[in-house]
């Protein structure tokens, strides 16, 4: 009987080592949502690091919000080390800029001026732009850190102002705050609508990166090439497939794309806000997460490709780089066409984008058309046709990139930066240092992909909280009462002394590992066990939990429109061997 029992136990404990070692040797599973570079990049991280993935993406191609251009400007390995090293992973074309884009140029009244131009020509205008560009230094300069923007009150006072407000008190002269206004509504949004802490915090974590480095080179094909060598690494991909729902218990997450539902160990969801919106998350999130989706200001941009079989400006302008119009056309560049001629690539952003929203996209390029024609007459004779991204319209996105409005840095701040249970979030809203960016978007699919590796390996991670405003009054009081730049402005002291210029931060979140600037070969892609085939379940009740934040009116998107024709469903995934992304179908919500 004893031996009997011993022999059943010695069968149970092999069944348990046989049952661990399965479970060690199971490859892990993720779903990434969102085809953008923060997706991607996501998804192409935990796939070289074995893990079995699965992106879906809404719209019939992947790559987000790049642009049209065929060449993007890009900094060098100091200001984008991330970008930089998939560069060259990748083995992407480079040319170094030319030295005349380098920098920003002007275009007044139609006339074309050089920074050098300005100061020779027009000595009141420039003088009030770099008078606002030293006011501006020293206002990102009383940003000790900015990773933590409202650590006093002074501080947090600043993100109640609008940033028109505090260019109000500049009194610059008008060509100038055009010009000005032009800048931040390329670069933001529009001046009315930006936090000024935002906008002071933005600026210093550039503080002492010259726009020489921010224009280093360009990247032949645009950001769209970096998306597809990300696209030509990935094993499964599935376009056409708009998520409606996320389900999480405690044993994976499960992902509902119409009928089908794909489960998974983790999630990385890498879409914009307005996009999170529509997606039913269970459990469902809390009032801070869903204000954030509700009211979180994005910068509004549409972009107008003209073509041109001629160029019909002064060939001896160059024009090219950063070019700041006072006229309303928004920030421009000029490259050659693939084919011949010239193309004039245009951002009309802010206000000016919101105004054109309720024209169509002839409507749009014709009064586009309208005011290039009054400064080069030959416009329309050469003008041979056009492209336009409108993201101010496109209700995945509801705009172009995250800018945070009056009152929001105190709310939100670093709010997405933390998983919650099983789900990472990812894009360029969620990055702290470089939001709106090709960096920012790269830094914050890397930083996703390690919490997910964390998370299988047992770390928690508390939910963000953000601190209340009274506790950041009070933090600062003390340094309040001593004045800084900001009180000193505005109605403090001025012989009190200014705090001295904090060390530039390395261009990485705590949380993320600092990517190394030198070139490293990509990882050998591990191979991925084929997805499941659907399988029949029980019909499933509706989720009563439904997310009830109202997409905002006003937002600018930075990708491609969604295609009118129906997409064709994607196929269901096969059953691997060692359980990847898994499907199962279910009734139609």
């Amino acid at each position: 009987m004893s031996a009997g029992w011993l022999r059943a136990c010695a069968l149970v404990m092999i069944g348990l080592f046989s049952v661990t070692a399965l479970a060690k040797d199971k490859q892990p599973t993720a779903i990434v949502i969102g085809g953008g570079l923060a997706g991607l990049t996501a998804a192409y991280e935990l796939q070289n690091k074995g893990w079995v993935v699965t992106l879906l993406e809404a719209k019939p191609s992947v790559g987000g919000r790049s642009g049209m251009a065929t060449s993007e400007w890009i900094g060098n390995e100091k200001t984008q080390p991330v970008l930089n090293k998939y560069v060259s992973t990748f083995k992407l074309g480079t040319t170094p800029a030319p030295e005349f884009v380098r920098t920003p140029s002007y275009l007044i009244d139609g006339t074309y001026f050089t920074a050098a131009d300005l100061a020779a020509k027009q000595p009141a205008t420039a003088e009030a732009i770099k008078r606002y560009e030293t006011t501006l230094d020293e206002l990102a300069r009383s940003i000790e850190d900015p990773l933590n923007p409202t650590a006093t009150s002074t501080l947090h006072a600043l993100d109640q102002m609008t940033v028109s407000a505090w260019l109000d008190r500049l009194q610059l002269p008008a060509t100038a705050r055009q010009l000005v206004n032009q800048e931040i509504r390329t670069r933001y949004d529009e001046p009315s609508r930006l936090s000024l802490l935002y906008f002071a915090q933005q600026n210093r974590v550039n503080r002492g990166v010259s726009d020489r480095d921010l224009r280093a080179s360009r990247l032949l094909g645009g950001s769209q090439v970096l998306a597809q060598a990300f696209l030509k690494q990935l094993k499964t991909i599935k376009t056409d497939s708009p998520v409606s729902a996320i389900s999480q218990d405690k044993d994976g997450v499960t992902v509902k794309v119409g009928s089908v539902g794909y489960q998974a160990d983790y999630v990385v969801l890498a879409v914009p806000l307005r996009a999170l919106n529509k997606i039913q998350l269970t459990p469902a999130l809390d009032a801070q997460h869903l204000g954030a989706i509700k009211s979180t200001n994005y910068g509004w941009r549409d972009q107008i490709m003209l073509k041109f079989k001629t160029p019909v400006w002064d060939s001896k302008a160059r024009m090219s780089g950063e070019i700041f119009s006072n006229t309303g056309l928004g920030m421009m560049w000029i490259e050659p066409a693939v084919k011949g001629g010239a193309n004039v690539i245009i951002n009309l952003s802010g206000d000016s984008a919101r105004v054109m929203q309720a024209f169509g996209d002839k409507q749009m390029v014709d009064q586009v058309l309208i005011r290039l024609h009054t400064f080069y007459p030959q416009a329309r004779g050469a003008f041979t046709g056009y492209e336009i991204r409108r993201y101010s319209t496109d209700p995945s996105t509801g705009g172009s990139y995250l800018a945070f409005g009056p009152g929001q840095i105190s709310k939100y701040w670093r709010l997405w930066e933390k998983p919650l249970q099983r789900v990472a979030f990812a894009g360029e809203h969620t990055d702290a240092l470089y939001p709106g960016t090709l960096e920012g978007a790269l830094r914050s699919g890397q930083r996703a992909a390690s919490q997910v590796q964390d998370l299988a390996a047992g770390k928690s991670f508390e939910p963000a909280k953000v601190a209340p405003a009274a506790t950041a009054a009070a933090a600062g009081a003390v340094a309040a009462k001593k004045g800084n730049f900001f009180t000193n402005l505005f109605g403090g002291s001025d012989d009190e002394k200014k705090p001295e210029p904090a060390k530039a931060p390395e261009p990485v979140a705590p949380s993320t590992p600092a990517p190394a600037p030198a070139p490293t070969p990509a990882p050998a892609p591990v191979e991925a066990p084929k997805p499941a085939a659907p399988v029949k379940a029980e019909p499933t009740k509706k989720a009563t939990t439904k997310a009830t934040a109202k997409k905002p009116a006003a937002k600018p998107a930075a990708k491609k429109a969604p295609a009118k024709a129906p997409a064709k469903k994607a196929e269901p995934a096969k059953k691997p061997a060692a359980k990847p992304a898994t499907t199962t179908e279910t009734p139609a919500q």
